[in-house]
C-alpha cells in the first residue's frame, strides 16, 4: 500500500507509511490471542490516540518501532495488524 493510497483511508497500523501520523480507530485482537487487546490498551493503543511508525526492522520490517502519544514501543507486525488507524491529513505549510 503506497503512502498516497493510505492518505485518505483507514487500515491496520502495520500498513501505515513511515512517519505518517494517524489516529487509532479500534483495537481488535485475534481470536487466538484475545489478551492482546488488554495488553495493547495498557501501553496506550486506545481509540483516539495519535500513532506513528518511526522505523521498520530490516530485513522484513518486523518488528515496528511505533510512537503512541509520548511513548515509543517495538511491536510485532501481528500486533500492529490488530490496531486499526485512520491516517491524519498532512499539515500544509503556510
Amino acid at each position: 500500500m503506497s503512502a498516497h493510497t493510505f492518505a485518505a483511508a483507514t487500515g491496520p497500523l502495520s500498513q501505515l507509511p513511515l512517519h505518517r501520523r494517524a489516529t487509532v480507530t479500534e483495537v481488535t485482537p485475534p481470536e487466538h490471542s484475545p489478551e492482546w487487546g488488554r495488553l495493547l490498551a495498557e501501553i496506550g493503543f486506545m481509540p483516539g490516540e495519535q500513532v506513528q511508525i518511526m522505523a521498520r526492522a530490516m530485513p522484513g520490517g518486523d518488528p515496528l518501532v511505533v510512537r503512541v502519544g509520548d511513548s515509543t514501543f517495538a511491536l510485532r507486525r501481528a500486533e500492529a495488524d490488530c490496531i486499526g488507524v485512520r491516517a491524519d491529513e498532512p499539515k500544509v505549510a503556510s
